[in-house]
């Protein structure tokens, strides 16, 4: 019996895909087809040069449909890296592909679209698995396994946290379908979506939910959590960025505070897809239940008017509204 675990792959030019090639080839399978409507992806090349590329859909539905006739094999999971307003579809038809859908965060839009994927996965038989890849973070293990602890021994602890994470885009990044909140369900959900199930993963269900600003270019706002206050700042205007930050010549700025004490994860994130695909392919991947939790959060963000300047804000609001 070949181990070897066929893949395709939909959306292949995008910034994430070489990731999950990677991981692909690093878990031993093989990439047997490849779709992305962009054709200048000589990445293919560093990792699957033998594999089939299309740019329309329906070739790539057609071949995925045909090989397993000719081949007599199957395509065993498909790998999701598109715009996140097609992940619903793509994996609908990954599903009805006979194939596991392997789908990069966040998983869809909103909540409604996860209970609809549940019935479809109960009329194919496959299952729909999610990158969150934090979860496998040796640092948030830690934090976790910490946090468990502390709970055993003092059930009603309330942490305060400060999330805040700065990831400088370019004018291209409002021109692309990220800058489309009908598209990309706007910053908390591309940037943010990833974050906030880690910290319900740890500290509990978001209970209240509080937004602060809303500017095409930043989000922030506050939770209440079973186990934690948490106060949060999304954005990715460069502006924003601490000088000493600016100063070392870095575009980022990530910063996990609980109680005041920073959470040290900037490394060792660089092989946590491949991690993801392990625990993937021996079953144990993240369903559509663990990704719930988090897409209900990012949609409810998504439709809430901002408040302002009450109540508990990140101290890094004052630099857009101040």
């Amino acid at each position: 019996m070949d181990s070897c675990k066929n893949f395709a792959l939909i959306g292949a030019a995008g910034y994430v895909a070489p990731r999950h090639m990677k991981a692909i080839k690093e878990t031993g399978n093989t990439l047997v087809a490849a779709l992305d409507p962009y054709d200048g992806i000589g990445i293919m090349d560093s990792h699957f040069p033998q594999a089939d590329f299309f740019t329309e859909f329906e070739r790539f539905d057609r071949f995925v449909d045909k090989w397993h006739r000719d081949t007599g094999k199957k395509i065993d999971y498909i790998s999701i890296c598109s715009p996140n307003y097609l992940h619903d579809s793509h994996i609908r038809f990954a599903l009805k592909s006979g194939a596991d859908a392997i789908c990069e965060k966040p998983l869809v839009l909103n909540p409604w679209n996860i209970d609809q994927l549940k019935v479809i996965e109960e009329e194919t038989g496959q299952r729909v698995y999610n990158i969150l890849q934090l979860r496998l973070h040796p640092s948030i293990i830690a934090l976790k396994e910490k946090v468990q602890k502390e709970l055993e021994a003092d059930p009603n602890k309330v942490y305060e946290i400060d999330l805040t994470y700065l990831t400088s885009r370019g004018k291209w990044y409002f021109i692309s379908w990220k800058g489309d909140q009908a598209k990309s369900g706007g910053i908390a959900s591309n940037i943010g979506v990833h974050f906030y199930d880690m910290l319900c993963w740890i500290f509990g269900e978001v209970e209240e939910n509080v937004v602060h600003v809303k500017t095409p270019d930043c989000n922030a706002g506050s939770f209440k959590l079973k186990h934690a206050n948490v106060r949060w700042f999304l954005s990715v205007n460069y502006d924003y960025i601490p000088e000493e930050v600016k100063a070392t010549g870095q575009r980022t700025y990530r910063s996990i505070t609980v109680d005041g004490e920073e959470i040290e994860f900037s490394g060792g994130f660089t092989d946590l897809h491949t991690r993801s695909y392990e625990e993937i392919l021996k079953g144990n991947g993240f369903g559509l239940d663990e990704a719930y939790g988090s897409i209900n959060t990012v949609s409810t963000i998504r439709n809430l008017d901002a408040i302002g300047l009450k109540g508990e804000y990140h101290p890094f609001c004052k630099k857009v509204v101040g």
